[in-house]
């Protein structure tokens, strides 16, 4: 290339390196405006975990069970609610919900601190809400019992992830149900007994 050839060919060169550098520019921008998929996941459990550990009085964590899908009569199904000044445990029959129990302790701040904390660290809040009708609980392993676990605030659900004991509906829960359930049903002195009292 002799330099007459070389001398036009600089300015194509430079356009070339400024659209390039103009678009990854427009790329970065919208993804820091807008989000990626690489940063919802990781976005949406920071949110879930924020608020699961926040100890102002319009915070509560809650735990529901129900069993297996039967006859109205025999269906059964447990929550325990708990927030920094009280700690509720009711259990229901029937699909409409008709309170069997209900047990309701006082609680403290400090002991709300440690609850909320032990269920972070037991992984509580690990896992990504399902898009949809994926996250429905409905119908889903009608023959053995489904696990909810929220964070609420102000009776609203902040984030809520679910399990099962069924192999083909592990749900969005990525963490250890049954620790989680022992560290819930732990909060009511009553708790095995009202639970015991579900299977007769």
């Amino acid at each position: 290339m002799n330099r007459g050839n070389f001398s036009r060919a600089i300015p194509v060169i430079l356009i070339v390196i400024i659209v390039i550098i103009a678009i990854a520019a427009i790329v970065s921008l919208a993804r820091s405006i807008f989000g990626g998929d690489t940063a919802s996941g990781p976005t949406e459990v920071d949110r879930g975990r924020t608020a699961l550990v926040a100890v102002d009085v319009t915070r509560a964590v809650r735990l529901t069970e129900r069993g297996p899908i039967v006859a109205d009569e025999n269906f059964r199904s447990y929550q325990i609610t708990v927030t920094p000044t009280s700690r509720t445990m009711t259990t229901y029959e029937g699909y409409l919900e008709n309170v069997i129990e209900t047990k309701t302790y006082p609680n403290n701040t400090p002991a709300y601190e440690e609850f909320v904390h032990a269920l972070n660290r037991a992984g509580m809040m690990n896992g990504k809400v399902l898009p949809d009708d994926s996250d429905d609980t409905r119908g889903v392993c009608a023959s053995d019992h489904v696990y909810e676990y929220e964070v609420l605030q102000a009776e609203r659900t902040v984030k809520r992830l679910w399990t099962s004991d069924c192999k083909n509906a592990k749900g969005s829960l990525n963490s250890d149900q049954d620790y989680l359930n022992d560290l819930f049903q732990a909060q009511i002195p009553e708790s095995r007994e009202l639970i015991r009292q579900l299977d007769r």
